[in-house]
C-alpha cells in the first residue's frame, strides 16, 4: 500500500491538473460563445444571399450555368472539416469515422481536401488520398481564409475535375449536442432550388399581372450577377461550415474539460478517503506496537 507521503503527492498532482482542466473550461467557453454568436450572425446573411440568388435566378436560364449542372460522376472530392487541437472529446474521430462513411458507398475515385490537421492525420493512417491540406482558423475565421479552399472546389468543379463535391463537418445543435454531418455542395441540388425558384417564379408571373416592375437592376448583365452569386453562396456555405464546426469544437472541448474536472474532483476525493484509511491504519498500528511493547515489559 502507498504511504501517507505518496498518497499527499498525487493528490497535489491531481489538484494542479484540476486547476489546469478548470481553466481550459472557462477559456473554451468564452470562445464557444463568440464562435457562437459568430455562426448566427452569418445565418441571416446567408438567407439573404439565397433569396436573392432565387430572384436573379429567376431572370436567367439557370440551366446553362455548370455549378448547377448535374453530369456523370467520373470522380468525387471531400472536403472534411476538423480542429487542429485535441482535448475535444470525440468531435475529431466522429468526423473521421463519418468521412469514411461517405467513402464507402462511393464507387468512384474519391479526392480528400482537409481542413484542419487532426482530420488529416487519422485520413494519412488510413491510407486514405489527400490533394489538399489546410490549416483551420481557431479564432474568428474569414472568408478570405477559406479562399483557396473555395478556390479549389469551385474551379476544379467547372473545368470537370470532379463531378461532385461533398463537405464533412460537426453541426453545431448545442453546448451538448454536436453531430458529424456530411452534405453535397457541388453541384447545388437542383431539387432544393426548383421548389425555391418555383415559387419565385410563380409569385413573380402573379406580380406581373398586376403590373409588377422587377426591382433589380443588373450590370452588366443577369448573367453575370448570377455568376457571382452562385460563387459567393457556395463560399458562403463553406464559410458556414468552418464556423459551425469551430463552435462545435470549443463546446465539445468545454464539455471534455468540464468532465476532466469532475474526474479530477472525485478521485481527489478517493485519494483523501484513502489517505485517511493508511493514515488511521498507521495510527491503529503505532498504538498496537506501544500496548505490546508495554504488555512485554510487565
Amino acid at each position: 500500500m502507498a504511504s501517507t507521503l505518496d498518497i499527499r503527492r498525487r493528490i497535489k498532482s491531481v489538484g494542479n491538473t484540476k486547476k489546469i482542466t478548470k481553466a481550459m473550461e472557462l477559456v473554451a467557453a468564452s470562445k464557444m460563445r463568440r464562435a457562437v454568436q459568430q455562426a448566427l450572425a452569418t445565418r441571416a446573411y446567408a438567407k439573404t444571399a439565397w433569396d436573392v440568388l432565387t430572384n436573379v435566378s429567376a431572370v436567367t436560364n439557370r440551366e446553362l450555368h455548370p455549378l448547377l449542372i448535374e453530369r456523370e460522376v467520373k470522380r468525387v472530392a471531400v472536403i472534411v472539416v476538423s480542429s487542429d487541437r485535441g482535448l475535444a472529446g470525440g468531435l475529431n474521430t466522429n468526423v473521421v469515422r463519418q468521412t469514411l462513411e461517405v467513402l464507402k458507398v462511393q464507387t468512384v475515385p474519391v479526392d480528400i481536401i482537409t481542413v484542419g490537421t487532426k482530420a488529416a492525420d487519422a485520413l494519412r493512417r488510413l491510407n486514405v488520398n489527400i490533394v489538399a491540406a489546410f490549416p483551420n482558423a481557431h479564432t474568428h475565421p474569414t472568408v478570405a481564409d477559406l479562399q483557396p479552399v473555395v478556390k479549389i472546389a469551385i474551379d476544379d468543379y467547372i473545368t470537370g475535375v470532379y463531378d461532385k463535391i461533398f463537405v464533412v463537418y460537426t453541426d453545431f445543435r448545442s453546448t451538448l449536442v454536436q453531430k458529424a454531418w456530411s452534405r453535397q455542395v457541388l453541384p447545388i441540388r437542383k431539387q432544393e432550388l426548383k421548389e425555391v425558384l418555383d415559387d419565385v417564379d410563380s409569385a413573380i408571373s402573379m406580380k406581373e399581372i398586376e403590373g409588377f416592375q422587377n426591382p433589380y437592376l443588373f450590370e452588366p448583365n443577369a448573367e453575370a450577377v448570377l455568376e457571382k452569386m452562385l460563387r459567393n453562396l457556395v463560399t458562403s456555405q463553406l464559410y458556414q461550415v468552418v464556423l459551425e464546426s469551430l463552435a462545435s469544437e470549443h463546446a465539445a472541448r468545454m464539455v471534455a474539460m468540464r468532465n476532466a474536472t469532475d474526474s479530477a474532483e472525485e478521485l481527489i476525493e478517493d485519494l483523501n478517503l484513502t489517505y485517511n484509511q493508511v493514515r488511521q491504519a498507521s495510527i491503529t498500528r503505532e498504538i498496537a506496537e506501544i500496548s505490546a511493547g508495554r504488555a512485554a515489559l510487565e
